[in-house]
């Protein structure tokens, strides 16, 4: 069995895991590993963001240097949680990597306030100020406001000093960055805002049970109509569909081996609702046309625009070159994908 849907983008997701010993490796794998996607001609390559974990504290640093080694391949945040940011400074990060990739980022936010579960670290991490900040979509307006290009301020008269080079705007400004940002999200209210506000759509292996609908699959498809609906008549939102997807083909035995061990620790997870309506999707581990089955029977693959393959955290480069090999140059062509047309 084949989709009936082919993607128009196909890309990745990269945790890009670092070690406590030597943080600096699992950098430069992330810089090969995308130079090696970009030479395959994947449309994408997407980087998540991770605080106080052994992975990706600053995105847009990475992306700067990413930008200098790659020319075509879009460069995503899957996501960064704006409330960790100042909006302002956010906006300046992310356009200065903009301007350096030529106009690639694809910035995929999320907010939340703080969840640490004592006030002495939440001080600590978000200064006492954490009180009384917006931690609402609001914030993610603030910054988008800012990457547009909206004026802030008055400009200064020039006085001998420092106005001859005032701007009334956040600076540097990166034009149609705006028009890039994604709100990653897992619920119909998210979906709703997201598709009101003209923001793209992007989807994890990380979802919600709502309306009594427990079937994953199922459940974000709900999400895109949802999203959809809400849009603005004659705005044509993208929708982002990512799974953790591990073929097994051009893999060797061992390699087979401890794909199907990661998988295997982490399926009683998919079994259960977390907290009050979380679900998580299962890993998709197999051959390629078992892996085509998968995506041809979801509900939301064949609702998306862009797929993703979400690459297994606790493995090595040459292994994740291997699965980028599969979706580039078996899966993709087989969904009526054509690399580097998009």
């Amino acid at each position: 069995m084949t989709a009936t849907r082919a993607p128009e983008r196909l890309g990745f997701i990269h945790l890009v895991p670092t070690s406590r010993n030597n943080p600096r490796q699992g950098l430069e794998d992330a810089i090969e590993l995308f130079k090696f996607a970009e030479e395959l001609g994947l449309d994408s390559g997407w980087i998540r963001t991770r605080h106080m974990q052994y992975g990706l504290a600053s995105p847009a640093v990475l992306q700067g240097a990413l930008a200098q080694h790659t020319e075509r391949i879009r460069l995503g945040n899957a996501v960064i949680p704006v409330g960790y940011e100042n909006p302002f400074r956010l906006a300046e990060d992310l356009a200065t990597a903009d301007l350096l990739a030529g106009g690639r980022l694809e910035p995929g936010l999320s907010v939340h306030g703080p969840r640490y579960p004592s006030d002495e670290l939440n001080d600590l991490v978000y200064d006492s100020g954490w009180r009384e900040e917006d931690y609402t979509y609001g914030r993610i307006e603030r910054l988008r406001s800012f990457l547009r290009g909206d004026q802030v301020r008055e400009k200064p008269p020039y006085i001998g000093f420092g106005g001859d080079v005032d701007s009334e705007r956040v600076e540097p400004h990166s034009p149609g960055l705006h028009e890039r940002l994604w709100y990653g999200g897992g619920s119909l209210r998210s979906a709703e805002w997201a598709g009101a506000n003209r923001f793209n759509w992007l989807m994890s292996n990380i979802s919600s049970t709502e309306n009594g609908v427990r079937e994953f699959g199922l459940a974000q498809k709900q999400q895109i109509d949802t999203y959809h609906a809400a849009a603005p008549e004659g705005y044509a939102g993208r929708v982002s569909v990512a799974r953790v997807i591990v073929p097994t083909d051009g893999a060797t035995d061992h390699q087979i081996a401890r794909y199907r061990e990661y998988v295997e620790g982490r399926t009683p997870r998919t079994k259960r609702i977390h907290g009050e309506n979380t679900i998580i999707a299962m890993d998709v581990l197999g051959s390629m046309d078992e892996i085509l089955e998968f995506i041809a029977a979801d509900a939301a693959f064949q609702s998306g625009d862009d797929y993703l393959f979400e690459l297994p955290f606790e493995l090595e480069l040459d292994e994740w070159k291997q699965m980028l090999t599969q979706l580039a140059t078996r899966i993709g062509p087989a969904l009526g994908w054509e690399p580097g047309k998009a």
